[in-house]
């Protein structure tokens, strides 16, 4: 990547030039050793610090990342330094993007620096829950077991993710196919055998008439159509980028029947065992609440977790406040109230976690197993009904000729 820099010497001679480096922190880490002061930094085409290139988005490999941070914990419970662990490991990554963020890791933290800044430092790239994991392994001195728990929380969020996913997939090709299919017989078909009755003269039955008049509509005036379905598809997605829009998105998927329940249900899973592992870590409860609330995937109930933090804050129960906001399952809410009075908060949360993911699996294997043959009902029915409406007339005709 090409920056444009605008330099001072240690004699106060200013200097401009373009230099090439992997990333900023690294081009300006580079200047600053060789005794430049750094007045001004921008990648090269930007104007009046704006960048005229489109913002390119890298994103790290999972596995990659876990397997790092895997190697990383045995390194460091074997007994070899931070600044070492780092230095080899990342030699060893595939990933470009990946080894240039490692590259100023590990600058960072040779400076003196601390892992968890060091990796804070490289903005979305990471998630606030392995920032705050290194923090806490940090100030317990025990930041392989913090990594090991970070990885195993990784893996379960995932594997549940996939689940999930998958499950789904199936549903969709049926839908996708139906689609398809009624798409063939409308635009393709239909005009056949319009034109083909249009030879006889004869009145065609109410059912056939819509049939072919939507045809030709859906012939006649796809650019429009097509235009009007990418106008309203760019608007909703603007529309929820707007500040609260997507909280309010979210609160309406957890009123639909079965999805509502399925989504609430992840939610509570993805807090609970995101709470665990900062507790298991060592963060303070008010803390790993505030970074739960961020690493909660519906913002409707991340808005909710945020003000149960507060309520901790002013000194609230954690079960108390959890039952306050009327979105949490009950079932957590009294595992939470437990926890809380038996000193084991996070043993409980990790309970919790595990029952909604057995939950979540169950829920969605009912609901494929509900859904599969509705969609095949449904699409016999359409496409049956789509083809006796253009047989239809055939009848008619042949009753007339005999």
């Amino acid at each position: 990547m090409e920056f444009r820099c605008r330099l001072a010497s240690p004699n106060g001679e200013i200097v401009e030039g373009v230099y090439i480096a992997e990333n900023e922190a690294r081009l300006r880490h580079e200047l600053e050793e060789k005794g430049l002061y750094v007045l001004s930094l921008q990648p090269k085409g930007a104007v009046a610090g704006l960048s005229l290139r489109l913002p390119q988005r890298h994103a790290v490999a999972t596995r990659e990342f876990l397997v790092f941070n895997q190697e990383l914990a045995t390194l460091l419970k074997a007994g070899m330094p931070l600044v070492q662990s780092l230095d080899l490991l990342k030699r060893r990554v595939e990933s470009p993007v990946f080894r240039a963020v490692l590259d100023d890791v590990h600058e960072k933290v040779r400076s003196g620096g601390a892992l968890s800044d060091a990796f804070a430092a490289q903005g979305h790239l990471f998630p606030r829950v392995y920032t705050a994991s290194l923090l806490a392994g940090e100030r317990s001195g025990n930041l392989d077991a913090v990594l090991r728990r970070f990885v195993e929380y990784t893996k379960v969020i995932a594997t549940v993710k996939r689940k999930t996913i998958s499950a789904l997939v199936y549903p969709a090709i049926l839908v996708t196919l139906a689609l398809i299919i009624v798409a063939i017989i409308v635009l393709f078909a239909v005009p056949a055998f319009s034109d083909f009755y249009a030879g006889f003269g004869a009145e065609l039955p109410l059912v056939t008439r819509i049939i072919v008049r939507l045809s030709a509509l859906l012939r006649s005036q796809w650019v429009l159509i097509l235009v009007t379905i990418t106008v309203a598809i760019v608007s909703f997605v603007m529309w929820l980028r707007q500040p609260g829009q997507q909280a309010r998105f979210d609160h309406l998927i957890l009123g639909l029947p079965m999805l509502g329940q399925i989504a609430k249900k992840f939610a509570t899973s993805q807090m609970a065992r995101t709470l665990a592992t900062l507790l298991g870590g060592g963060l303070p409860l008010v803390n790993a609440l505030d970074i739960a609330a961020k690493s909660v995937g519906n913002q409707y109930m991340a808005k909710q977790l945020d003000v149960v933090s507060a309520r901790v804050r002013e000194g609230e129960s954690f079960a108390a406040a959890l039952e306050a906001r009327g979105v949490f399952p009950e079932v957590a809410v009294k595992m939470a109230e437990v926890g809380e009075q038996t000193g084991a908060l996070q043993d409980m949360l990790n309970t919790v976690a595990d029952f909604y993911d057995e939950e979540i699996s169950t829920n969605m294997d009912r609901f494929v197993t509900l859904v599969e043959p509705a969609l095949l009902v449904i699409m016999g029915i359409v496409i049956a009904g789509l083809l006796l409406a253009l047989y239809m007339p055939l009848f008619q005709l042949s009753s007339v000729l005999t």
